[in-house]
């Protein structure tokens, strides 16, 4: 995988470097870098993973938190000058026609692990190495990890880059989302309180 093209956008939270990164240059789907123009590598730089999420980063979802994290680590990254990685992982791993069928397996009654299981899937098929690729390519080697994900932060255990440490990422749990929220929390182990680590 390399760096393909890259542009400055300006979105409502600043202006960054938007890199698209794919092993062809004509991948139709490239993980993407959204780098804040005041980035300075010299220092731990705050980073969020976020694997994509159609239902919730476009449509505003409320059956996940992931719009909300997005959004929520955009602010972030503006204020202490990050970086975002887009990592295109939809529905962790399994694609989006697999997440709508998962979906239609929870309005019966199971949960957003168990009804992966049930389709003969993997619960979490989301690979991180893409992301630490991506960091090496930027010249990151420290990071304040926006996370609440203790998998992210495991990924960093045999990299050349360094958790500094994590910042959560909290959310206000919603009647849609509080059986999917539980089952992050109790299921996956997502650290799902404020305490830095």
């Amino acid at each position: 995988m390399k760096r393909q093209s890259e542009a400055t956008i300006p979105i409502p939270q600043g202006t960054f470097n938007l890199i698209a990164y794919a092993d062809d240059s004509e991948e139709q789907m490239p993980h993407v870098a959204l780098v804040s123009e005041g980035i300075d590598i010299n220092k731990p730089v705050t980073i969020r993973i976020h694997s994509e999420c159609l239902t919730g980063d476009l449509f505003g979802s409320k059956r996940c938190d992931c719009g909300e994290q997005l959004q929520r680590s955009l602010d972030i990254i503006a204020k202490e000058n990050g970086a975002l990685l887009y990592l295109r992982q939809e529905g962790r791993g399994i694609g989006l026609i697999n997440k709508l069928r998962a979906y239609k397996l929870q309005d019966v009654g199971l949960n957003t692990l168990d009804a992966n299981t049930h389709l003969g899937l993997n619960v979490d098929d989301r690979h991180y190495d893409i992301a630490i690729e991506m960091l090496h390519d930027l010249g990151i080697k420290k990071i304040n990890l926006l996370t609440n994900n203790p998998e992210k932060i495991a990924a960093f255990n045999d990299a050349d880059i360094e958790v500094v440490k994590r910042l959560p990422l909290i959310t206000t749990p919603l009647p849609e989302n509080e059986g999917y929220l539980s089952a992050k929390q109790d299921l996956l182990g997502h650290l799902l309180n404020n305490s830095e680590e």
